[in-house]
């Protein structure tokens, strides 16, 4: 008797944490470049509406708490790959190789029986490995007419990105082994600079003007040198390019500068109307093959974006708007629609998500712990109280400077190092905007102290190296 139930118990343990008992669901992987949260409306958006990836939030679990470990386009997806922090993957900047005879999750689903695709843009200098099918722009791709390059053969196409992308992928789900499992790896050039909407959405916005940030006349007052010297304001550094026009003769000051916002959120916008659009037909597609139930889908931008916010644009510091990613999950099997989850959370746990719905362990070497018991609505005893991230590219791009630091439910502290030595202090909950940097205030220098202690612990567990060497400027690719 003691025998049967401990076996009754093991298999009913084994049911929980895993769904290898059961059918191993497929895996839709949808991201989009540069979409931050704040632009969809199941975060509270002020500015938008995204109705169909508002189904996926509806629909399963929205992540209040999802960070990236290094806000820059490249480092994101090879951290997503590899479950593991730049330094650990050896992809720390755009215009580095990702090293594709690594152990990544395609190869590990693939192993483990899944058929596995990578459709969109993939942007990590290297062809992609494990994956029975492929498809990718080079580099960032064009938004009108794109070139792909289709398991090495390049060809154009014509049409808007984000229609091709998607219907590329639907073609792939339909023509698979309809025997084995599938993942999907659906990545977005959208809503990536410089923002080239499609007819359908090219009016959207034009009765009216877009809500100016909070925090879109900051004077980084309590900041230090990184703040005030990147080069990504909405003032000083938008193009041509990224405005499609010339400046009104005569616009200065706060107008000049509203009406450099207005050209580049409407456009921004635009791009995300046609994204949600389109994670629109997938679902649909996903109901109309009967793949719904089946299916987890996951919806995630490789990092956040200042949409206007500290008067910025583009990503890269550690400031909550770059640092946030969007993090939806719909999973029908074992998560509650319209749940919530505010834990840490970050992008190098997806490979153990994925590796766990498919019943299969996550390596020792993984930085990142799967997810499924968090959609299940049961945090671990032992889930982190911390997160870390680490940004390198500098001297590059933008100017930020690079900078590690550690994030807790509560409080942020900063370290910008390589050519100054400053730190920043923030307390989330009474500064959620991070307007007023508190490391040199003496009623938080036992946070402060805490905080670096954390920030040691964290590294010496994750063996991250000094980077004290100064390094050739990276490729302009952001």
């Amino acid at each position: 008797m003691v025998g049967t139930l401990g076996g009754l118990a093991l298999a009913a343990a084994f049911g929980r944490n895993s769904l290898a008992a059961d059918k191993k669901p497929n895996i839709l992987f949808i991201m989009t470049d540069d979409h931050a949260s704040h632009a969809m409306s199941c975060y509270g958006s002020r500015i938008n509406e995204t109705p169909n990836l508002d189904r996926i939030a509806t629909g399963g679990m929205r992540f209040e708490n999802c960070f990236c470990c290094n806000s820059i386009c490249g480092p994101s997806r090879a951290a997503i790959l590899t479950g593991k922090h730049s330094h650990a993957n050896g992809f720390r900047m755009n215009g580095d190789r990702f090293d594709g005879t690594q152990q990544t999750v395609p190869k590990l689903l693939k192993a483990a029986g899944y058929q596995t695709a990578m459709i969109g843009k993939w942007h990590l200098e290297t062809d992609p490995t494990g994956f029975d099918h492929w498809n990718i722009l080079p580099g960032q791709g064009a938004y009108h007419d794109p070139m792909f390059i289709e398991m090495g053969e390049r060809k154009k196409h014509t049409g808007y990105v984000t229609d091709l992308i998607t219907d590329f992928s639907m073609d792939w789900i339909t023509k698979r082994d309809k025997t084995r499992p599938f993942f999907l790896m659906c990545h977005h050039k959208a809503p990536h600079r410089n923002w080239q909407p499609d007819a359908k959405h090219a009016k959207l916005y034009e009765d009216g003007d877009i809500p100016e940030p909070e925090t879109f006349n900051d004077d980084y007052k309590t900041r230090g040198t990184a703040a005030r010297s990147t080069t990504m304001t909405i003032e000083n550094h938008l193009t041509k390019s990224d405005v499609k026009a010339d400046v009104p003769p005569g616009l200065t000051g706060a107008a000049r500068k509203n009406w450099l916002y207005q050209r580049y959120i409407k456009d921004y916008l635009r791009c995300v109307a046609s994204v949600d659009d389109n994670v629109g037909r997938l679902l649909d597609f996903l109901d109309k093959e009967g793949l719904a139930d089946d299916t987890l889908v996951v919806y995630t931008s490789d990092q956040g974006f200042y949409l206007g916010d500290h008067g910025w644009y583009d990503k890269r510091f550690m400031y909550e708007e770059s640092l946030r990613m969007p993090l939806l999950v719909r999973y029908p099997r074992i998560t509650k629609p319209g749940s919530v989850n505010r834990d840490l959370v970050q992008n190098i746990d997806f490979a153990p998500l994925f590796l766990d719905a498919a019943g299969q362990p996550t390596p020792a070497d993984m930085h990142g712990r799967s997810l499924l018991p968090l959609l299940r609505g049961e945090t671990p005893s032992d889930w982190r109280k911390s997160i870390y991230y680490h940004y390198y590219e500098y001297p590059a791009v933008h100017s930020v400077k690079r900078h590690y630091g550690v994030r807790t439910l509560r409080h942020k502290l900063i370290h910008f190092y390589h050519d100054v030595d400053e730190w920043e202090l923030y307390d989330l909950e009474k500064d959620p905007h991070e307007l007023n940097n508190v490391y040199a205030d003496p009623a938080y220098a036992a946070v402060a102290t805490e905080l670096k202690a954390e920030l040691e612990r964290l590294r010496a567990q994750l063996k991250v190296p000094e980077d004290r060497v100064p390094s050739p400027k990276a490729a302009e690719h952001k």
